[in-house]
């Protein structure tokens, strides 16, 4: 597969990328999001396919960093047959909770029902969604013994969004339902009226600092 066009913060490159994959990041940075999510791009991956557009993202509280991620917009105008589409979202959210919560057999089930839920809440659809959710733990020992145990959830995923007119996905509306995800991880209240199948995270341990 060829190489992806390394699009940095101008994806465009003078009009060389295709005009649905220029059309869905436009749309991307059209997105409008809630104050405290801040995103910017970044150098996308390589060897993913022929187009590839990043952002990263922290939800943000004052100098301190609740939760991070990253969404990579992948575009490959001869069709993936694993993607069932010639476009991919693919994303990496963490964030650290409190011990306890990270041995909650249920937490796993729950973190990928809020990635689901998310798309759902804004009436997306997509197809072929795959992903893993990992908890891991710290504890510390020896002159580091005064520490207290740290744990953290990674939720790693991807999905295909359906595409629409022109063959180009609402990508702001995915980029939207990702910040919801990004924002429950955080621990941050819905932006408007809640699910009642949603499950809530409960308050995790204190924010990383910037």
């Amino acid at each position: 597969m060829d190489e992806p066009k390394d699009t940095g913060e101008d994806p465009d490159q003078g009009g060389a990328a295709p005009l649905p994959f220029r059309a869905a990041v436009d749309a991307l940075r059209s997105a409008r999001l809630r104050p405290q999510i801040e995103v910017e791009p970044t150098r996308p991956p390589k060897r993913l396919a022929p187009f590839a557009y990043a952002l990263e993202a922290a939800v943000v509280d004052g100098d301190q960093d609740l939760a991070d991620g990253r969404l990579v917009l992948l575009y490959d105008p001869a069709g993936h047959d694993a993607w069932r589409g010639t476009f991919r979202l693919v994303t990496l959210v963490r964030a650290e909770l409190e011990p306890e919560m990270a041995a909650d057999p249920l937490l796993p089930d729950v973190c990928w029902s809020w990635l689901t839920g998310a798309l759902a809440a804004r009436g997306l659809a997509y197809g072929e969604p795959s992903g893993t959710v990992t908890r891991a733990s710290s504890h510390y020992f020896g002159g580091l013994a005064e520490r207290p145990s740290a744990s953290q959830i990674e939720i790693r995923a991807s999905w295909t969004p359906r595409e629409g007119l022109g063959g180009v996905p609402d990508t702001a509306a995915h980029l939207v339902s990702w910040c919801d995800l990004l924002a429950q991880v955080a621990g941050l209240p819905p932006a408007g009226p809640g699910d009642a199948s949603v499950v809530t995270l409960p308050q995790r341990r204190g924010p990383q600092s910037r």
